[in-house]
């Protein structure tokens, strides 16, 4: 995608060899800045502090650590070590486990000194995976979104409007390498000249959704709206909304699905409201050693997220305020499960799907592990 007209990945190198470089999402909206990425460690603090975040991205980042720590040391404890140190930044995403996974399964037979180049072309392919991955979610949820404006303007809602999706969090290109997964369609619906309009969550209490949603969907020049998150009951209930769509940070084998907190309660305002709830999966966010949605761990993150407050005054000078007494306790739990009996679909990158572990089988070819 485009910042200023320059065309930008979510992570990217300059060489075989060289360091990483991604997007600081902790200073956006207010600043933009690449931070540069020389060794495991400062990949497993960008994953760990949200420097990077989103479930795709997460896994690039970890891999691209592993490859680093082969350019340091490619030795058979350097790669334990690296492995087991990105493993514990973030325990939601199953990107994460899945790509270092993988990526010790393709170095641990090789001799070391080959591995470096062998990390570095891991990392690559997998980034080019996901782009590709991602381009196809958006050219099939653009299918849908046509198939859902059409039905919407034949029915009782006002004809000649455009198409209104609403989204939580970012599932943007900002939370993978290229793209996004539920933005994918957004994008693809609007440079192909569908007439969209997109809701936006706030996403508290880290507000993803204002500070990184509405962001990169303005920069793409995409009609948005940003609303607070308890307002989603108001648009739906009024027929304000024609679809709702988010990402996964984790899809069990039976349909459920993990993503950011707020994620159920909008599925159950969605299902009261007939309105169709779909989930953005790209395969790599499909945990099929996970049997449903009780046995996925739930992040909890500092209280401060909850208690604090960060932005820029009317000077410009970005600052953080307390939204809450001194000494208040706060829990932050950072996602939630969606039961897949409120999930209308699944847009995978081989076609939608119902959330149902049967049908993901079917679309796949897997057995559940």
């Amino acid at each position: 995608m485009k910042v200023g007209g320059i065309p930008y990945r979510a992570i990217f190198t300059e060489g075989e060899s060289a360091d990483v470089q991604v997007i600081d999402q902790t200073l956006l909206p207010h600043r933009f800045r690449i931070r540069r990425l020389a060794s495991t460690a400062d990949a497993a603090h960008a994953i760990s502090a949200m420097v990077v975040r989103g479930a795709p991205l997460i896994g690039a980042t970890a891999a691209y650590g592993v490859a680093l720590a082969m350019r340091a040391d490619p030795s058979d404890q350097s790669l334990r070590v690296a492995v087991g140190r990105l493993m514990a930044t973030r325990p939601t995403a199953v990107n994460l486990r899945w790509a270092l996974e993988n990526a010790e399964a393709a170095l641990r037979p090789l001799p070391p000194p080959r591995r470096m180049r062998a990390a570095y072309g891991f990392a690559h392919a997998l980034c080019e995976d996901d782009v590709r991955i991602n381009r196809s979610i958006g050219d099939i949820g653009l299918d849908l979104f046509r198939e859902i404006h059409r039905s919407s303007e034949g029915g009782a809602r006002r004809p000649g409007r455009p198409l209104n999706v609403l989204t939580h969090c970012n599932a943007g290109w900002l939370a993978t390498v290229d793209w996004g997964t539920a933005t994918a369609p957004m994008y693809r619906a609007h440079d192909e000249g569908l007439d969209i309009h997109v809701w936006v969550r706030e996403t508290r209490p880290r507000l993803q959704g204002a500070g990184l949603t509405a962001w990169e969907l303005g920069q793409h020049g995409v009609p948005h709206t940003l609303v607070s998150d308890s307002a989603s009951g108001h648009l739906l209930s009024r027929g304000k909304v024609d679809v709702v769509i988010v990402g996964t940070d984790r899809t069990a084998a039976s349909g459920d699905v993990a993503n950011k907190v707020g994620t159920y309660p909008l599925a159950l305002a969605a299902r009261d409201n007939g309105i169709p709830f779909y989930v953005a999966v790209p395969s790599p966010s499909i945990d099929w050693t996970t049997a449903d949605g009780t046995d996925i761990p739930i992040e909890e993150r500092a209280a401060d997220e909850v208690t604090l407050v960060r932005g820029v005054d009317e000077a410009g000078v970005e600052r953080t305020v307390r939204i809450a007494p001194e000494g208040t306790r706060a829990a932050n739990y950072a996602f939630d499960v969606t039961p897949r009996m409120l999930v209308t679909g699944l847009v995978t990158e081989r076609g939608v799907c119902a959330a149902d572990g049967r049908a993901l089988r079917r679309m796949f070819g897997r057995e559940m592990g």
